[in-house]
């Protein structure tokens, strides 16, 4: 079993609770990454459901998690005869920490329309991308293996772009598969894209994260397109394209962030 279906693993309380374990190996700057908390929480969310297939998951991140033991509060919202609606709360000391909404479908959907107004992005071979390095409390870059076109990694030397844009491939350091819960950890992966224009200048803390899931990739490696377009009041909004190596739609992921000075972190 790798790393990641170890700490997404959850264990049946009774019908509505599950019980969990916030692992440390998915860090980011010392906090869970959402991406990963997403998983966790939808892995509990697919216990209950008796439909398999996550085509929309949508989390607010209500107060920091840590490490640790966690109980998810599972409820089935509404059924219809096409989808599942769900919730899930992850409680870490008995306060929530994080609300999740999935809407879940049989895997097999009727795909009336395949249509694509846009292409995947043209990426730098990956011998000559640069990988974004681990370091202290950052434990998520120690499990997934990320490399930022040449194009959009100058940050990490102090040169800056004058989009805010990120592209670059993707893959877990193991050689794990994708899966569904997978590409909700994917999706939230990458370095911030405001990174790219402004450097290390600030922290971007996940407000909401909504992951809609396409396609489940059957390649070595993912590609991935993420730009922040605008930073109002505040708020950074986040918008994600990930493909395949053969150019299918993976996922398509929004997220609306703060904009904190580091020093009021």
């Amino acid at each position: 079993m790798s790393v990641f279906d170890q700490d997404i693993a959850v264990t049946k309380q009774d019908e509505s609770l599950f019980r969990g374990t916030v692992s440390p190996n998915w860090l980011i700057n010392g906090n869970p990454n959402g991406g990963y908390l997403m998983a966790l929480a939808a892995s509990a969310m697919l216990q209950r459901s008796a439909r398999k297939s996550i085509p929309i998951m949508t989390v607010n991140y209500i107060a920091r998690c840590v490490p640790g033991d966690a109980d998810l509060r599972v409820d089935v919202i509404s059924e219809s005869s096409q989808f599942s609606r769900i919730q899930a709360r992850l409680l870490q000391e008995g306060s929530e920490r994080i609300r999740a909404w999935g809407t879940f479908a049989e895997e097999k959907i009727e795909c009336v329309l395949d249509r694509y107004e846009t292409a995947a992005p043209e990426l730098a071979p990956l011998e000559s991308c640069v990988p974004v390095p681990a370091i202290p409390k950052y434990t998520l870059m120690e499990n997934l293996d990320i490399r930022l076109d040449p194009s959009c990694a100058g940050w990490m030397q102090g040169k800056l772009t004058d989009k805010s844009e990120h592209k670059g491939w993707i893959r877990f350091r193991d050689g794990r598969p994708f899966d569904m819960l997978s590409l909700l950890l994917m999706a939230d992966a990458f370095p911030p894209p405001i990174f790219a224009s402004q450097g290390l200048a600030a922290w971007v803390p996940t407000l909401e994260l909504s992951v809609s899931v396409r396609n489940i990739p059957q390649t070595k490696w993912l590609k991935g397109f993420f730009r922040t377009r605008f930073v109002s009041c505040g708020l950074v909004e986040e918008d994600g394209e990930m493909w395949d190596e053969d150019g299918n739609l993976a996922v398509i992921s929004r997220q609306i962030a703060q904009y904190r000075s580091i020093s009021k972190k």
